[in-house]
């Protein structure tokens, strides 16, 4: 019987580590990659094609969600289950819309680890139960609702949109991403304008509010 092929994706080493060192108990997983961050989980998704990404959120350079949206547009079949400590309503809704085959809190153990990636790898849908309780919460809750203003941003608007609000310059940005200054000035102008928001302090204000960014991720001023 083949093993399901595993990329462990979380920017704290002993994180991967311990987690590898874990599914080496599992005779039907094996860990294929590991990435520090989200662009290195797009390189090695490129690579190695993973049956499960395990994707954890706040990561430097790119985060877990800008890397989900790359890795489904490079392959929309794939499936990844996210492992953070965040359970914010936020983060699961931009997660379920990005098309994530599972939620996962890190507080878990690691029986619901195991569980999970064979329900993910079987093609089901996976949520740890506190996170579903905050899905049917929210689901209940809702009411009339306007357009969500971050989806009327492209996938990499949203990638540049991030470390934007992060503080990093330009340069930075266009390095991690691969692409030119200009085009990185050029997608701040687009956030800018389909947002309404003109200052880096609201871009900033904007992603806290929607969860693309922790409290803690604001850059001084």
């Amino acid at each position: 019987m083949s093993k399901i092929r595993i990329l462990i994706a979380d920017d704290h080493a002993l994180v991967r580590e311990g987690i590898a060192a874990f599914l080496r108990f599992c005779n039907d997983m094996e860990t294929v990659a590991e990435a520090s961050d989200g662009i290195e989980a797009v390189e090695q998704f490129r690579k190695y094609k993973p049956d499960i990404i395990l994707m954890d959120i706040a990561m430097p350079r790119m985060g877990g969600l800008e890397a989900t949206l790359e890795i489904k547009k490079l392959d929309p079949a794939a499936r990844i289950l996210i492992l953070t400590q965040y359970d914010d309503k936020e983060y699961i809704s931009r997660f379920l819309k990005a098309g994530v085959s599972g939620y996962l809190l890190k507080k878990a153990v690691g029986s619901d680890l195991v569980s999970a990636i064979r329900a993910v790898n079987r093609g089901e849908f996976y949520l740890f139960s506190a996170v579903a309780t905050e899905v049917v919460y929210g689901y209940l809750g809702k009411g009339v609702v306007g357009e969500d203003p971050y989806e009327k941003l492209s996938d990499r608007e949203k990638q540049v949109l991030k470390p934007l609000a992060e503080g990093y310059t330009h340069k930075e940005i266009a390095d991690m991403l691969n692409i030119s200054v200009k085009t990185v000035i050029a997608h701040q102008t687009n956030i800018c304008e389909k947002l309404d928001i003109h200052s880096r302090a609201g871009l900033i204000k904007f992603a806290i509010q929607q969860g693309i960014i922790k409290i803690d991720s604001m850059p001084p001023f």
